[in-house]
């Protein structure tokens, strides 16, 4: 079989259809293709596969290129770039298929075929009855002029199918080895509708054909049709529009809850989620790209330069990968942490306006906030966390949240408050967060309370909340007058 010549450049594509959001799964299947054509120095051809006008959107469409832009993917042929093969978009490409269809029944590659729904249903039920293949049987393969002209009489409409060879296709995936199929396992297949329109089938093997794919890089899901598309580039290349066959790797699924591949309709699977959460790009990728490959035995965290640098068909694993939310949290975090100071206050920006912010934009105070950050970066797994954290510097009054409230004001709180308000208002504010931290150790130790007990209401008083930045540096920060007075406050709120 004609495949990928060795030492031939690399060209990879990325071909998504622009319906509804684009998902985790999508953005696998694109890195993988993208860092595999900047390891090798290759090409990354950027394709839109647009056909089905029913489920295709312009929304969508604008959706996916302003995702790649997130994710830092560049492309070297494609929309708003162009190249030596344009259109880029299938919906613009539809002479060209009608073209390579003519040339496949011309050449006694493919056939009309006339079959109804409910004759192909009839013959199908027969042979699961009789124990044999219940796929197309092949029916209107040999079809003399005459039948067709009587169908045609009938005004019966035909769809195009393909002309399968009668033995078995071997190839050998990049990913899981040589794989045999056996021809009665793969029949012949619908490549043009009733209507006239291309399918998949059709126009996605004449796209890799015509724009010289090297190596098709795509979901596990798509490995059944390999066969078909394999029988279909060797006519290509017989009529002279295909020069080989690209080389197969198929990736491994990406396993959602209960052992079931993660779907467009799971809530995780939404790329959109990740954004609107705060993930760096960089943070997700780095986890997406462990699905299903491995940087090192040892080495979970790394960046997408290095990635790239590393890249390699050969470590991609044939077996199921498991979305891990709160791996792909903690993996994000380490790369918050990783941004120095500058890149992390510009990366929070989105978060401490509206419509996140939930104090008035006049309230907010510049330096207070250059002042937390850093205590805020060592903290956060995702950039939208930030808002919660810091909200107790910009509002007049702290959070009301009376879940907090009743989990950190058990015991005699009012006791506690009195005395590490009295501590708090005589202690040394201008000598950092240590004396803060003194004193209410020392409250703490008069009530016969540790310092983990001791501060729970502390904080509650001055926050709104039982978790947060450190508390110290965060009373420190927000002053003295203020900490006093939101301690007042809920003194009072106590008393009453």
């Amino acid at each position: 079989m004609a495949n990928a010549t060795p030492g031939t450049p690399v060209r990879v594509r990325f071909c998504p259809s622009p319906t509804g959001n684009p998902h985790v799964g999508l953005v696998r299947t694109a890195l993988f293709n993208w860092a595999y054509a900047r390891h090798n120095e290759g090409t990354l051809v950027f394709r839109i596969e647009d056909t089905d006008a029913a489920r295709d959107s312009e929304e969508s469409y604008g959706q996916l290129l302003d995702s790649m832009r997130w994710l830092g993917f560049d492309w070297d042929e494609g929309p708003e770039i162009g190249g030596p093969h344009t259109p880029y978009r299938q919906s613009q490409r539809m002479d060209i298929y009608k073209d390579v269809a003519h040339k496949l029944i011309d050449g006694g590659y493919a056939y009309p075929c006339y079959c109804t729904t409910e004759e192909l249903d009839v013959r199908r039920e027969a042979a699961r009855a009789a124990g044999k293949p219940s796929g197309y049987d092949g029916h209107c393969r040999d079809l003399t002029d005459e039948q067709k002209q009587a169908y045609e009489a009938e005004d019966r409409s035909h769809i195009v199918r393909f002309r399968m060879p009668d033995e078995a296709t071997t190839f050998t995936d990049l990913v899981r080895g040589e794989i045999t199929v056996q021809a009665e396992n793969v029949t012949d297949y619908g490549i043009v509708r009733a209507n006239g329109a291309p399918l998949y089938t059709l126009v996605n093997p004449v796209d890799d054909a015509l724009m010289e794919i090297t190596h098709v890089l795509r979901g596990e899901d798509l490995l059944s049709s390999t066969p078909r598309q394999i029988a279909l580039y060797k006519a290509l290349i017989e009529l002279g529009i295909a020069k080989s066959i690209p080389a197969f790797g198929h990736l491994p699924y990406v396993m959602g809850e209960g052992n079931k591949k993660l779907s467009k309709r799971d809530p995780q699977a939404s790329l959109n989620l990740y954004r609107e959460r705060g993930f760096l790009p960089e943070g997700l990728l780095n986890y997406l790209s462990l699905l299903g490959w491995s940087f090192s035995a040892d080495q979970d965290v790394f960046s997408i330069e290095d990635m790239v640098a590393k890249f390699d068909l050969a470590d991609v694993n044939a077996n199921p990968a498991r979305f891990d939310l709160k791996k792909a949290e903690a993996i994000n975090a380490d790369h918050i942490r990783m941004l120095d100071e500058k890149a992390f206050v510009e990366a929070c920006a989105p978060w401490l306006k509206a419509p996140h912010a939930n104090w008035a934009p006049e309230d907010f105070d510049e330096a207070a906030w250059q002042a937390i950050a850093p205590h805020a970066q060592s903290r956060l797994k995702v950039l939208s966390e930030i808002t919660d954290n810091v909200d107790f510097l910009f509002l007049k009054e702290p959070v009301e949240d009376e879940a907090s409230w009743t989990k950190a004001m058990k015991g005699d709180p009012v006791a506690l408050l009195t005395t590490a308000r009295a501590k708090l208002a005589g202690a040394d504010w201008t000598s950092g967060p240590e004396p803060l931290k003194e004193a209410v150790l020392a409250a703490g130790e008069e009530h016969g309370l540790k310092l983990g007990k001791a501060q729970a209401p502390v904080r509650v008083a001055v926050t709104g909340r039982t978790v947060g930045l450190p508390l110290f540096e965060s009373l420190e920060i927000l002053g003295k007058e203020r900490t006093i007075a939101r301690i007042d406050a809920a003194l009072a709120k106590l008393a009453g």
